[in-house]
């Protein structure tokens, strides 16, 4: 049997790209990827997720597609996310499919039914934190994540040599983020096209800077 496993990294991010990543494996059999490392990649280093990356990649085979900011400010981010989980399957052609459920668990069946219909591909095994759960979906949150970081840390190279400084990890919660936002924001230069420009980050930060940031910090604990 031929399964593919697929997940996604930097839905929430205010910088950078929506990375959905898939991991095709022969055989229902998942201990062997679970015996690698595969597993859900917020609960790895950075260092292990690449150690883990490399070892799953003479096993089966990682696959990624990159949304880049600009297409998110133009549509509509859960169709984008959909789009690549549909071009994934119709490119890989697998048995049964396993997706980390970018939804609350109460969308499931209607998003379940929806990939069917698109797919042609009949098994889905959708559930929430899926990426913990099935290891093919761990390997495929592994290689979204691994190709996201390395998105972001080369916009970060750029950002500091341009003399705007580091960028952080692009979430919103983070505060090298939200300092490189209000620092770009305080010019009247345009934001750079890695910004999510439509992110309600975007309004919070122009509100702290017209009111001096007083009052409390809305981002900080998303």
């Amino acid at each position: 049997m031929r399964i593919l496993g697929l997940d996604e990294a930097g839905r929430g991010s205010v910088l950078g790209p929506l990375v959905v990543g898939g991991f095709v494996w022969e055989g229902d059999d998942q201990a062997a990827l679970r015996a690698a490392g595969a597993d859900d990649s917020k609960a790895l280093s950075h260092a292990r997720r690449v150690e883990v990356r490399a070892r799953l990649a003479d096993m089966g085979r990682g696959v990624v597609r990159a949304i880049q900011a600009t297409a998110i400010d133009d549509g509509n981010v859960n169709r984008l996310e959909e789009e690549a989980f549909l071009d994934l399957v119709r490119a890989e052609k697998p048995d049964r499919v396993y997706l980390d459920a970018p939804v609350h668990p109460a969308g499931i069946p209607k998003l379940r039914a929806r990939l069917v219909a698109m797919s042609g591909v009949e098994d889905w095994v959708v559930e929430c934190k899926a990426d913990s759960t099935f290891p093919v979906v761990g390997a495929a949150s592994i290689f979204a994540k691994v190709a996201r970081d390395a998105a972001i840390a080369a916009i970060g190279v750029i950002t500091v040599q341009d003399g705007h400084g580091p960028i952080g990890s692009g979430y919103p919660s983070d505060p090298v983020t939200r300092a490189f936002l209000s620092g770009r924001l305080a010019t009247p230069d345009p934001l750079p096209a890695f910004v999510r420009t439509r992110w309600a980050t975007l309004d919070i930060l122009r509100q702290q800077a017209l009111f001096g940031g007083a009052g409390p910090d809305p981002l900080r604990d998303r």
